[in-house]
């Protein structure tokens, strides 16, 4: 189970600096705010060695989603 953790919380460690890179590109606040759902559960997992971090960075992730604080899809200007 150790195993799956540390692969969990590596891939959410990632998504947060990808999503970290977005809000560099992009400026957009809500990204800054969904990274650090996903690194600070990453972080927790790897140090109390539990899943549920995981699932609560998860949770709160996708509740500041449902309010809006992702930016979407890029748009084209024509």
């Amino acid at each position: 189970m150790e195993i799956v953790i540390y692969v969990v919380a590596g891939l959410f460690l990632l998504l947060a600096l990808g999503l970290l890179f977005g809000y560099y590109r992009t400026r957009h606040p809500g990204l800054v705010l969904m990274a650090s759902c996903y690194g600070t559960a990453s972080v927790l997992s790897v140090m109390f060695m539990h899943w549920w971090p995981l699932v609560a960075g998860f949770v709160l992730a996708w509740l500041l989603r449902m309010m809006g604080l992702d930016p979407g899809p890029g748009r084209k200007e024509q």
